[in-house]
């Protein structure tokens, strides 16, 4: 009996033909579902970051990445200088500023 199972068997796969077209399909799917759930906003996020850090003046009040809240003093190419308190000032890389905040943020605080 076990033969007749076997030739069953070697009749229904040689009917069937494997497609190459479909895990070619379900490749670019995915790399389209991960474009739009991954890279996408990663880039958008740092655009934006970019075009905060191109507004920056001095006089801005914002947020480094620290947590710490202060006025813009100074800006170089690559670092800012920050006024945390009357006559104290310390020295942050450029990319540490995360948020700009409204004027007079640090009064009310």
């Amino acid at each position: 009996m076990d033969f007749l199972i076997a030739s069953a068997h070697a009749q229904g796969a040689a009917a069937q033909q494997p497609s190459l077209l479909s895990p070619l399909i379900m490749m670019v799917l995915f790399f389209v579902v991960f474009w739009f759930i991954a890279i996408r906003p990663q880039m958008k996020r740092a655009k934006e970051h970019r075009t905060l850090l191109a507004g920056l003046a001095k006089g801005d009040e914002v947020v480094a990445a620290g947590g710490l809240l202060g006025r813009v003093a100074e800006i170089a190419e690559s670092i800012v200088t920050l006024e945390i308190a009357d006559g104290v000032q310390v020295k942050v890389q450029k990319q540490a500023v995360v948020t700009v905040l409204p004027k007079g943020t640090l009064k009310s605080a």
